[in-house]
């Protein structure tokens, strides 16, 4: 049987790093939204005022936008809640991984979808506009759609092994990580 362990403190930080990866493009995208739904580039009282057409509509911007904060907010998460799962090393490389697909393909695709005017929800367009790029944006959408679910199976699975060890071994393993 693999020995289990809380989560490593690198472990940690790379799942933050990618969810500040997920804010930091996720303000950028705002940035986008906020002069598209102007109509130029404006930052008074900077002298700067260009006229630009941004592709897309509001709706799509809100869920790409929002998109990006929430997975980012997931990998932030799962950074600080993983000292509250039992898990192998190997379980927790899969969390790692499908946390990391999971968050960054939900996004960018939902973000695409606003300069391609789609949806990416059915192959074929749905009720929806069809085309090669709705097709490809949902082809990249079943990726995350597989990894959420073992993804929250591995943290649930963890979480519920750290809640069964007993209080010395718990205590054992917290001043182990620090």
């Amino acid at each position: 049987m693999m020995p289990k362990q809380t989560i490593s403190k690198r472990l940690q930080a790379l799942l933050f790093l990618n969810g500040l990866g997920l804010f930091v493009v996720g303000i950028l995208f705002g940035w986008a939204w906020f002069f598209h739904l102007l109509q130029q580039i404006v930052l008074w009282p900077l002298p700067v005022q260009i006229d630009v057409q941004i592709p897309g509509d509001s709706r799509a911007f809100r869920m790409g936008h929002m998109e990006a904060i929430t997975q980012g907010l997931l990998l932030m998460a799962l950074a600080f809640g993983g000292q509250f799962m039992w898990l192998s090393k190997k379980q927790f490389s899969l969390l790692f991984w499908t946390a990391l697909v999971t968050g960054w393909l939900f996004t960018l695709p939902a973000m695409a979808n606003t300069f391609f005017g789609t949806r990416g929800l059915a192959f074929g367009g749905g009720p929806f506009q069809p085309g090669l790029a709705n097709d490809v944006i949902y082809l990249l959408g079943w990726p995350p759609v597989i990894c959420v679910h073992i993804l929250f199976f591995i943290a649930v699975l963890g979480v519920y092994r750290y809640l069964r060890l007993p209080d010395a071994e718990a205590e054992q393993a917290a001043a182990k990580r620090s």
